[in-house]
């Protein structure tokens, strides 16, 4: 894999707070041309250092209201990648993670409320072939959500690079 040096980090910091973000603004930001931000972003991209790009949905605004945590229990772990096939086709499942520590499986899913949450539950998931066990922990309140640390790279102490 290519290096990834503070241009680049500096770029990726500024886009992943905002996707929709010009590149002239990028550029001006970085103090480089708008080919040298197209170019990167290219780079970054053919690399796989960027992996997507869209909108984010507020899930409250499609009537989706519970934001549900569900530690799972299988039978045996071989049986993951079969149980996170069923979990695919779930469509308020929106994250399946292969864990340690005391659950085998961690998804998270949207809700309407706590009656379709406990039909997705009783009716879907626990009726999934491996399923043994499920615990389940209601979000409250979403009070943090931002990408990986970028490299430590901050707006304030990012180096302007010239001639790129």
């Amino acid at each position: 894999m290519e290096k990834i040096d503070n241009l680049d980090k500096r770029i990726l910091e500024i886009i992943s707070n905002n996707a929709r973000i010009p590149f002239k603004d990028v550029a001006a930001e970085c103090g480089v041309s708008r080919a040298a931000i197209h170019q990167r972003v290219q780079r970054l991209i053919d690399m796989g250092v960027i992996v997507g790009s869209g909108y984010h949905v507020n899930p409250a605004s499609l009537g989706y209201n519970t934001c549900t945590y569900i530690g799972i229990t299988l039978e045996r772990g071989s049986m993951y990648d079969r149980v996170c096939e069923e979990f695919a086709k779930i469509q308020e499942i929106v994250e399946c993670h292969f864990t340690t520590g005391p659950y085998t499986m961690l998804v998270k899913l949207y809700a309407r409320d706590n009656a379709h949450l406990m039909e997705l539950l009783n009716n879907k998931i626990q009726e999934i072939p491996g399923v043994i066990a499920t615990e389940t922990l209601i979000s409250l309140k979403q009070s943090l959500k931002k990408e990986v640390p970028i490299g430590g790279i901050r707006k304030e102490t990012a180096p302007k690079i010239d001639n790129i």
